[in-house]
C-alpha cells in the first residue's frame, strides 16, 4: 500500500470543554498523510471561538460552520463532501484518538483483501474529566481482550446486537461512496451504517484500545432509549430497511430477535404506537 490520505471528520456540537484535545489527537497522528476537517453544527457554547483559535494555530485545519443545527448525519455529510482521503474516520469532538490510530488501521487493511471495508478497535471509556473508567471490551492482565468480538462478515451479528464502539471505526472511502454517506433522514447513524455497510463489506478488528470514548450524560447514545425519544423511530425505520436487505432465513431470524428487543424498549418507555408498528413488522418478516 502506498501512503494513502486519511480524512478525519471531527463533528462538534457544544464540546467547548473537550474539542481541543480531540482535534489535537487527530492533527498529531503518527501517520502524517492526513487531513482534518472540523464541522461545527451550530454550537451555542464557546466551541466556535475555540475552533477559530485552532484554525489560527493550524492552518491546514479545514473548518465548516453550519448556519443552523443540522444533526449529526447531515453535518457529517457536509464534511464528507470536502474530504479527499481514501480512508475516513468519524470523530466526535469529545472523543480522543490514540497517536497510532490511523497507522494501525492502515496496517490492518494492508494485509487483507479488498472485501474488507471497516476496521474497528477496542476503546477506553472515560468520564467528563478524562478519568479512565473501563475498556469497551474487557481485557485480561496481558492487555488482550478476554472475549474477542466477531469479525469478517458481520451482517447477521450487527442486526442482532450492538458490540462495536462507534468512534473506533475507520472505513474505506468506497464504503461511504457505496452508501451515499449517512442517511440524513435518520437522527443517528451507527446502526444504519453497520447493517448497510456489512451487507457488502467485511469488518476487521484490531485488538488495541485506539480511542478514548467520553461517556457524557447528554451524549447521543444516552438519549437513544428514553420516553418520547425520536431516535427510537429511526431505529424502527432501520429495521424496515433490514427487512428489504435480508436474503436468508438466518437473517430474518436475526431481525426478529432485534425487533423483539426493540419491542421491550417500547414497553419500558410506554411507546405503544411504536410497539404495535414493531408487532406488524415482525409478523411480516
Amino acid at each position: 500500500m502506498d501512503k494513502p490520505k486519511v480524512s478525519i471528520i471531527c463533528l462538534c456540537y457544544n464540546h467547548q470543554d473537550y474539542l481541543e484535545e480531540s482535534v489535537l489527537s487527530a492533527l498529531h497522528q503518527s501517520y502524517k498523510n492526513i487531513e482534518v476537517i472540523v464541522v461545527d453544527d451550530y454550537s451555542t457554547d464557546g466551541s466556535r471561538e475555540k475552533i477559530q483559535q485552532l484554525k489560527e494555530r493550524f492552518n491546514q485545519l479545514k473548518v465548516i460552520f453550519t448556519d443552523r443545527n443540522l444533526g449529526s448525519t447531515k453535518a457529517f455529510n457536509l464534511g464528507l463532501k470536502e474530504a479527499s482521503g481514501e480512508f475516513l474516520i468519524d470523530l466526535a469532538t469529545d472523543d480522543v484518538l490514540a497517536k497510532d490510530r490511523v497507522l494501525k488501521g492502515l496496517a490492518e487493511f494492508e494485509v487483507l483483501d479488498d472485501s474488507y471495508g471497516v476496521n474497528f478497535t477496542n476503546a477506553i471509556n472515560i468520564d467528563s474529566e478524562g478519568n479512565e473508567l473501563h475498556h469497551h471490551y474487557p481485557i485480561a492482565s496481558s492487555g488482550k481482550v478476554i472475549n474477542p468480538p466477531p469479525k469478517g462478515d458481520l451482517y447477521v451479528e450487527l442486526i442482532k446486537r450492538y458490540f462495536i464502539c462507534p468512534p473506533t471505526m475507520m472505513s474505506k472511502r468506497q464504503v461511504f461512496d457505496y452508501l451515499d454517506g449517512y442517511d440524513e433522514s435518520l437522527l443517528y447513524e451507527d446502526f444504519d451504517f453497520w447493517v448497510r455497510s456489512s451487507r457488502k463489506f467485511k469488518y476487521c478488528y484490531t485488538d488495541e484500545p485506539l480511542v478514548k470514548r467520553r461517556l457524557l450524560k447528554y451524549s447521543m447514545s444516552n438519549l437513544q432509549y428514553r420516553r418520547n425519544s425520536p431516535q427510537m423511530e429511526s431505529t424502527y425505520r432501520i429495521c424496515e430497511k433490514i427487512k428489504g436487505l435480508n436474503q436468508t432465513k438466518e437473517e430474518d431470524k436475526a431481525l426478529k430477535r432485534r425487533i423483539f428487543l426493540e419491542m421491550k424498549q417500547c414497553i419500558k418507555y410506554f411507546n405503544w404506537k411504536l410497539f404495535f408498528k414493531y408487532v406488524r413488522l415482525r409478523m411480516s418478516v
